[in-house]
Parts: C-alpha cells; structure tokens; sequence
C-alpha cells in the first residue's frame, strides 16, 4: 500500500512544481512559500481532525518532536532554496538537481537508519546522478532568458535539505501518526517562512500579488498538503530508500506539464537523463 501512497505523492508534487512557478512569475518567491505553508498548514490540520489524529498530540515524546521540529526547519530551508530557483531558473531543470536529492537521501538512509544497499541500488543511483547530470546540461534550444547559474547554486541546497529532511522526518513520525507529523511539521515550516519575510523586510510584497498569482500560490498549496499527507504515510510504512526515489518521479508530471502549461522542451540530452532518472528509480521497486 505505501507504494501507491508514494506514487501518489509523486503526482501532486509534480503538479505542486508547475503551479508554484505559475505563481512566483510576478511574485517573491519568500513570500510565495510563506503564503502557501499557511494554505500547506490548513490543509494538513484539517486531516488531522478528519482522520482523528488530534488524540496522538498526548502521545508524543521530546525525541519525536526534536525530530519533527529539525525535519520542519530542514524542509523550510529547502522551500526557500527551491522556490528561489524556480524564478531564477527554467522548472526542467531545477527540478532534475532538486530530485538528485535521492542519491544522499539513499546514502544517509544507509548511514543513518542501517537500510542495505545492494547492488541494484547501486545501479540505481548510479543511474539517477548521470540522469540529473544530462538534465541540467545547457539546453540546445533557444535562450529563455535565465541568465548566470546562481538558480543551480539555490537547487543544490534544496536538494541537500530535502535529503535530511527525509532522513529526521522517518525519525520524527516512527510510532506516531503520519497525518499529525506532517501538521506538526508544516507549522515549524510556517513560523521559518514568515521570520524570513519580516527579516527581509517583504511583507509589504503580499498586497502586490494579484487575484491570477494568488490562486496558483494557493492551488500550489493544496497539491503540496495531498502529497506530503500521501508521502509521510509511505514514510511510516515504507523504507527510505523506496519511497523518497518513488516520490521523485514527480520529475516526470512536472516536465509534462512543464510543456503543455509553460512550453519547456527537453533537448535530446535532457531526454535520455530522464529516461535514465525514471530507470533507476524502477529498478528500486525489483524485489
């Protein structure tokens, strides 16, 4: 079952990618991820209340929510990362560095949690890390007018903070429930999102995000909530190093949508990377 969970996760990441570029076009991108955590956070206390999660608050311990509080605060700088990259950058290929971040999460998961490593996941990295290489090569087709490589600095983080992130949150949501983690988790995110805006001096860049932006800014906000609720209920029941590959494949919806919403073509070299990220991550699911 936490394979279809995980799947699931993929699809609503992916969509998350297209609509939060759709929303930061005319918008800073610090503000974008501070308003859509607070859509983020409605949304997964509301599944809390639904699936009656809320009596698990009693339960928790000051390990689990260390762990939660470091995993928020992980995903918060990850937020930032990505968000930033996406306005500077073309969502092909920020996404591709942004989801390399299953290759450390796959080592720390070893590291970390003692998951084995056999040879087909070897293969499977392997295959995922030149995959994401041949993505972020300069494009053949013509300029988009994304200038410098700051974007790639600002997608490698992301991608460094995802992995930890992945890493505390299994730490953080073992013996609890996942729905109330992720509330948990999103409300730490919330307070990093915000304390970044009011230090940056942007809050006044909230009255100038339009009707057009701020329904993308919310859409986004609510495919996120659905897929952090259907990836840390992976999480709990699936290992690392499966589920966090799995919910990568987001890659493949955000580049489909990617050129039906927003018109990015992949070159030829960027088709073969994800023909070699989507290979890799199958292998993981051999038994």
């Amino acid at each position: 079952m936490w394979i279809l969970f995980a799947f699931a996760s993929a699809f609503f990441a992916g969509v998350t990618s297209i609509l939060a570029k759709c929303g930061i076009r005319e918008t800073d991108s610090d503000v974008v991820t501070a308003v859509r955590t607070m859509v983020v956070l409605v949304f997964s206390w509301l599944m809390v209340l639904i699936t009656g999660s809320l009596e698990g608050l009693i339960l928790l311990d000051v390990r689990t929510v260390l762990y939660l509080i470091l995993s928020g605060a992980a995903t918060g700088v990850s937020w930032l990362c990505y968000f930033k990259a996406l306005q500077l950058g073309d969502v092909n290929k920020v996404a591709p560095v942004d989801k390399s971040s299953t290759v450390l999460t796959m080592l720390l998961a070893f590291l970390v949690l003692g998951e084995k490593i056999s040879l087909l996941k070897l293969l499977s990295m392997l295959l995922i890390a030149v995959g994401t290489l041949l993505m972020i090569q300069k494009k053949e087709t013509q300029n988009t007018g994304v200038k410098g490589h700051t974007w790639l600095l600002y997608a490698v983080c992301s991608a460094v903070f995802a992995s930890l992130t992945s890493i505390l949150g299994k730490i953080g949501i073992t013996g609890i429930d996942s729905n109330l983690g992720t509330a948990i988790r999103t409300f730490v995110v919330l307070i990093m999102a915000w304390l970044i805006v009011f230090l940056k001096g942007k809050q006044k860049d909230i009255k100038k995000i339009s009707r057009k932006s701020g329904l993308f800014i919310v859409l986004s906000g609510c495919a996120t909530g659905g897929s952090w609720l259907c990836y840390y209920h992976a999480l709990q029941t699936g290992p690392v190093s499966a589920v966090v590959p799995i919910d990568k494949l987001s890659i493949l919806v955000t580049v489909i949508f990617g050129r039906v919403v927003l018109g990015e073509r992949l070159s030829r070299n960027a088709t073969v990377g994800l023909c070699m990220i989507i290979t890799g991550t199958m292998l993981l699911l051999v038994r």
